[in-house]
Order: structure tokens, then C-alpha cells, then sequence
């Protein structure tokens, strides 16, 4: 009897126990931080030994790799602010982001200038001139007193208070320092000092020619027009060159490259003699690695070519060996997976380092005597990140990383240690380790994981493969409604991308999606996303399907998503919706009229609606021109294709977005009036691509309550 009763009480506390449990709310991501993962602020390696440092309750904290040696204060906020005060600058309420320059100062910029604190007499030191608000920073990596930077479209270099400009172009047309070619082909810069500090390479643009787009801002008390540079398929494109300043000579030579090329991926050779660049043919698919000569500008030499019948994409940088003037890596998908290669600086001795059906996702540096060669990849599996070692001699490769998952690694200086960020999505939010790359083994738990969600109950999460008719494996994150019920039926929203450069779906926290996903799976529905052919990290086989065609593929793939729902007893199959954004926009709008049987509600968030509007780097890689492809851009599009549309469809547009330009969404409307089509339609004025800040919670809302309204 005894034991019936605490049975039965131990059953009544289970169960209102489990009913305590929070659920995820739209608005828990703005106003609830306990959901968020365990994380370290300023956590990274001092410059030699095997010591990193991290910042807790206002202590700079200094760590050891030996497990025995406790971790201490090296300096506190209170001793940085006397610092502080006794430079004349104003005091800080936290730590500004400290950067380690040597194993006892650390660099900061705050206002107009980057400053130096020295840790053994707790000194502020002033660096340089660092102005604030410029779009484009960038330190000589050999003289910290000396930092470039770009004031509208022009480039300058100041040496501590001294500016001086290295571009004087009055015509706004010209673009001097900034990034090129919308930031395609892994361009992240516009600044490339050499490696000893002497030279100064930067792009050259001339967007003269390339036609103005109009986006409007409505703070004034008059509306005002801003006017950028848009190059739209088929149309007049920009001409870079690549400049080089001499800072002994005060001299700009530019180099002799050809013009309607892109000019890719800068890398200077150590002894500042060369400067190589990966240059694209505008049809994207014919790359010559060309070897200029830094002084001079003359081409030098083509080191080898790669070319498609599809597109080739550069997209990072040669790597060149520690201590070596010759020999570099460099990246290429050019077997169909990105791998990695060894030459040298005549093109000769190509020999692949990296080879199988995976992908290297960052390349992380060589050892001190380049016998090692580290990397990120996607060896183990497509939906996972590890960090691996290669033997340069015998190309065998070790895996480091053994926590099934997705890892962040940052190496110390020589490469022998590890600190490794990862989470996977049944088990790990966030938990940091301290790795040994040599021995492949833990040496400790840095800081150990924290379920941000035991006060809170969600979905049942579940990540398989479907096959398609061809026996490909795709991916997929299906999300079943908290306090599900099997005997339930239950709505489905598609979250969908499906473009290129993206993976929606990984073994990482919440799978790769976000809390607005389990919000959604909160309210009641089931939440799928698939990753179909077309997107990233699967090889170029996997990706290149889509190319003349892009749409076409990617629904053929969602379709295979949507008969294995079909399949599941407590799917709804009558009330299926959609919904994404950018190139998920152009897919949902796509999937609401292509598939007008299936798709019962769809939200459309910055959508594509004709690749005729959208940019050159990227629409021409994957449709070529217009001129080219009347028939694809024209199967593609969604506007030639309003008639289908038969569902509930809202489209969402920032109005001063500089990427999918409105014009996008607008015409689409338009041709709906016509077609006496009902759509919705909602903008967010002075929002660009995306909205972001507290008024994403805004947005989010509307989504959730558009699919309660309507699915």
C-alpha cells in the first residue's frame, strides 16, 4: 500500500513537474538570455606559449594548459580604468575587445584612435589615428602606428596623427579600397598591406558606367533618394584594377590587368617581390592564377588555369608555407570536392594534398616546420565540422576533434593546443575544451555545457536523409510540436533556403535552425526543412544541377521532402505551408505556384522574383545573361507564373534593401493586380536585406500569426 501511494505521488510530481515547463515564446529571444548558450567573452591565445586568457565578473583571467595550474587574475577593470584616467580618456563600464600583440601588451580602439595597454606597468600607450565610422580599417601587420582606411571613396593611410591620401578621386564613380564585385568570389577586402609593411596593394573600381538604383529613405522631413551602384544581369558591369603604394616612395603604380575581368582573391608572397590573383572571365568559368610583378605591375606569368562548362568560383587566397618565399596551398574544387593543393610560385610540382568525397571548410595554417597541415572538413560527415591534421609527407590525416558535432577551433601560436567551441543538437548547446593536436585528445573541459532549455520544453527534434529518385542523400530537420500527440493531426511550415553558399541543416545547437523555429513548433505546428541539391558543402556535383535552371532542381527536391510528410500519420496534408527568405523567398514563392495543390499558406521574405533584377557576380554564375538564357530566367521566374497562384501568400520587403532590391517584390505585386490575384504585402521602411534588431520580434510575430490566420 505504501509503496502504491508513493508510486501514485511520484507519478502526480512527474507530471506537474513536466506541466511547470516553460515553452519557447516569440519573444524569449529578446527578453529571455537564459535560453541562450554558455559563452566566454575574449577568449583567445596570448601570442607565444601555451596560455590563453578570457574576461569573468570584470577580471582579465589567465589560463594554463595544464590542467594542475589554476587559472588567475591578471588585471581587473578597475586597474584598466585607472589606466584609462591616467591617459585622459574616459573610463569604460565593461572591457572594450582586447587583442594580444605581445605576451604583455594588448591593443584596443576606442573613438579615433587605437591604443596600446601594457600589463606590467598598466600604461595606455596611443598607436595611431584610428578614425571612427570609416567603412574600411586596416593595420599594417608590420607597424602598428600605421593603419589605411577609405573616407567615401577615397584611401588613406595614417601614421600616427599624420593622414595622408593615397586616392584623390573627385568622381564618386571611382572606388578606391573597397571591397569589389558585391563582396562575390570570398572577397572580404579592399586593403591588402605586404607582409613587411612596405606596400600598400588596394582595388580600383570604376562603376561609372554601371546603372544607378534608387533607394529611398524616409527620415527627412522630405523623402530623400539614395542612389548605389547596381549591375544587373546582362547589363554594364564595373572594371576593377589593383593599385600598388609605395610607402617609401609615395608612389602608386597600378598592375596591367585585363579589363571586364573579376580580380579575385589578392595573396602578397612573403618577400613582397610578387602579388597573385585568382582573375575570372565574367562568364565564370575560365580562372587564371596570374603572378604579377609587385614593382612594376607587369604579368609575369599564368601559373596553371582551371575551366568549366558550369562556372569555377575562387574563393579564398594561396597559402603560403612558413619560412618559404616559393611554396603554396591553394584551395580548389576542381576534382569536385574543395581540397587542397601544393605549388610553388612557377606553377610547377602540383601535387594534390587532400582528396574523397568531402569538403575542407576553413584551412587552418601549417606547424613551424610545415610538416603539418590543419584544416576544418567535412570528412566524417556533410552536416558536421572537425578539425583535422594532415601529414605533409605521407598525407595521412588525423582527426583531432571526437565529440560528435559541429566544432569552432582557434589554434594557439604553435599549433600544438586547441580551444574547441562545439555543440551538437540532442546533447551539447555550447561547451568549451582544451585540445592536445598531436596526442587527438582532451586535455580539459574549459567550461562545461549548460542546458539552457531544462526550464523549458521543446519539440522533439529529429535530423535523417531522404533519397531521391537518383539515390542521392538529402538532408532534413523535422521538428514535432511540443506536448505532441500522435493521434493528433498537426500543420507543417516549410522553412526553406535551398540556394547555394547555404547548409540549413547541421549537427549543431538547435540543429542549425533558430528559437524562432521552436517558437513556431510551440504554437502547434511541425517545422521541416530540407536541404536540397543546389546548397552548399556536397561537392560541385551536388551543387551544379541547378545552373540555366535555378528553381527547378531545388523544387524537385522539396517535392521529396513533402511525400515523406505525406507519409507520417500525424501530418496535416491539407494544410502545409512555406516560408523563407532571400533565395528562400524566390523558393517559396516558387513552391506556392508551382505546387499550388500542396501549398496551402506561404511567406515570402525579400524574394527574388526575376534573376533579370538581380545582380551580376552572383545571378550570372548560376543563370549566365539574360541575353544567354531567355528560356531560364524566364522558366524561373514567379512572376511569369501569378495565374498559379491559388493559396494564401504574403510578401515581406525592407524598402531600402541594397541586395534584392524592392523592385523585386513590387513588380511581382503588380503583375497579381492584373491577374486579379489576391496577395499580401508588408514592408519594413528603412530596413535593408533583412530585419534585424528588436524589431526582428516585429516581424517574427507577423509571420507566426499570419500561419495561425491562414494554415
Amino acid at each position: 500500500m505504501k509503496n502504491t501511494i508513493f508510486i501514485s505521488l511520484f507519478l502526480v510530481l512527474s507530471i506537474f513537474t513536466i506541466a511547470q515547463k516553460k515553452q519557447i515564446q516569440l519573444n524569449s529571444v529578446y527578453t529571455d538570455r537564459a535560453i541562450y548558450p554558455i559563452r566566454m567573452n575574449n577568449l583567445q591565445w596570448m601570442t607565444n606559449g601555451n596560455s590563453y586568457t578570457y574576461v569573468e565578473d570584470s577580471l582579465m583571467m589567465k589560463a594554463s594548459s595544464n590542467s594542475k595550474t589554476a587559472n588567475r587574475p591578471i588585471f581587473s577593470l578597475s586597474s584598466f580604468n585607472n589606466a584609462m584616467s591616467n591617459a585622459g580618456l574616459e573610463k569604460m563600464k565593461r572591457f572594450p575587445n582586447l587583442l594580444w600583440r605581445s605576451n604583455n601588451t594588448l591593443s584596443f580602439a576606442k573613438s579615433d584612435s587605437l591604443y596600446e595597454y601594457n600589463t606590467d606597468n598598466s600604461v595606455i600607450n596611443t598607436l595611431c589615428y584610428y578614425p571612427q565610422g570609416m567603412e574600411y580599417i586596416k593595420l599594417n601587420p608590420a607597424d602598428l602606428h600605421q593603419v589605411a582606411f577609405t573616407k567615401d571613396n577615397n584611401l588613406f593611410v595614417a601614421n600616427g596623427k599624420t593622414v595622408t591620401a593615397i586616392t584623390n578621386d573627385l568622381d564618386k564613380g571611382i572606388v578606391n579600397g573597397q571591397t569589389v564585385s558585391r563582396s562575390e568570389f570570398g572577397i572580404v577586402d579592399g586593403i591588402f598591406w605586404s607582409p613587411k609593411g612596405n606596400y600598400l596593394a588596394f582595388y580600383h573600381k570604376d562603376e561609372i558606367n554601371v546603372g544607378e538604383y534608387p533607394l529611398v529613405e524616409i527620415e527627412a522631413r522630405e523623402a530623400e533618394v539614395k542612389m548605389i551602384k547596381y549591375p544587373m544581369a546582362g547589363m554594364t558591369s564595373e572594371t576593377i584594377t589593383l593599385g600598388v603604394y609605395n610607402m617609401k616612395t609615395a608612389k602608386t603604380i597600378f598592375l596591367k590587368t585585363e579589363k571586364d575581368k573579376y580580380l579575385t582573391n589578392i595573396t602578397w608572397s612573403p618577400d613582397e617581390k610578387y602579388i597573385f590573383i585568382q582573375v575570372l572571365n565574367r562568364g565564370q568559368n575560365h580562372m587564371w592564377l596570374n603572378k604579377y610583378d609587385a614593382v612594376s605591375g607587369k604579368l609575369l606569368k599564368t601559373l596553371f588555369e582551371e575551366q568549366s562548362d558550369k562556372w569555377v568560383e575562387p574563393e579564398e587566397g594561396l597559402h603560403f608555407l612558413n619560412n618559404s618565399n616559393n611554396k603554396f596551398v591553394f584551395m580548389s574544387e576542381r576534382d569536385g570536392f574543395y581540397h587542397a593543393y601544393l605549388a610553388d610560385i612557377e606553377g610547377e610540382n602540383i601535387k594534390q594534398l587532400t582528396k574523397g568525397e568531402w569538403m575542407i571548410t576553413e584551412f587552418m595554417g601549417f606547424d613551424k616546420n610545415n610538416t603539418k597541415m590543419y584544416f576544418m572538413a567535412t570528412k566524417d560527415s556533410p552536416i558536421e565540422r572537425h578539425l583535422y591534421v594532415l601529414n605533409m609527407k605521407s598525407l595521412k590525416i588525423k582527426k583531432v576533434t571526437q565529440v560528435r558535432g559541429t566544432h569552432s577551433i582557434d589554434l594557439s601560436a604553435d599549433k600544438s593546443l586547441a580551444i574547441d567551441r562545439y555543440s551538437n543538437y540532442n546533447e551539447i548547446a555550447r561547451e568549451y575544451q582544451l585540445l592536445s593536436t598531436s596526442k587527438a585528445k582532451r586535455l580539459k573541459i574549459i567550461k562545461k555545457n549548460v542546458d539552457p532549455f531544462k526550464d523549458f520544453e521543446l519539440g522533439e527534434m529529429t535530423i535523417n536523409t531522404l533519397k531521391t529518385t537518383e539515390g542521392i542523400d538529402l538532408y532534413y530537420r523535422l521538428i514535432k510540436p511540443t506536448n505532441f500527440d500522435p493521434s493528433k493531426k498537426y500543420p507543417v511550415i516549410v522553412y526553406v533556403y535551398g540556394g547555394p553558399h547555404a547548409q540549413l541543416v547541421n549537427n549543431t545547437f538547435l540543429g542549425g535552425g533558430g528559437y524562432f523555429l521552436q517558437a513556431l513548433a510551440a504554437k502547434g505546428y511541425v517545422v521541416f526543412t530540407l536541404d536540397n541539391r543546389g546548397s552548399a558543402n556536397r561537392g560541385f556535383a551536388f551543387e551544379n544541377g541547378i545552373h540555366r535552371q535555378l528553381g527547378i532542381l531545388e523544387m524537385q527536391d522539396q517535392m521529396t521532402g513533402i511525400e515523406f510528410l505525406k507519409t507520417l500519420d500525424y501530418v496535416d496534408t491539407d494544410r502545409i505551408g512555406v516560408q523563407g527568405w532571400s533565395y528562400g523567398g524566390f523558393m517559396t514563392t516558387s513552391l506556392m505556384l508551382n505546387h499550388a495543390d500542396v501549398f496551402k499558406v506561404g511567406v515570402a521574405g525579400g524574394p527574388v522574383m526575376d534573376w533579370k533584377y538581380y545582380e551580376i557576380m552572383y545571378g550570372e554564375r548560376y543563370m549566365d545573361t539574360p541575353q544567354e538564357n531567355p528560356e531560364g530566367y524566364k522558366n524561373s521566374s514567379p512572376i511569369n507564373k501569378v495565374k498559379n497562384l491559388e493559396g494564401d501568400l504574403l510578401l515581406i520587403h525592407g524598402t531600402i534593401d541594397p541586395v534584392v532590391v524592392w523592385q523585386h517584390s513590387q513588380v511581382f505585386v503588380k503583375e497579381c493586380v492584373k491577374a486579379q490575384k489576391q496577395v499580401d504585402y508588408f514592408i519594413y521602411p528603412d530596413h535593408e536585406h533583412n530585419v534585424r534588431g528588436y524589431d526582428r520580434l516585429h516581424l517574427e510575430t507577423k509571420i507566426a500569426k499570419y500561419f495561425d490566420d491562414h494554415l
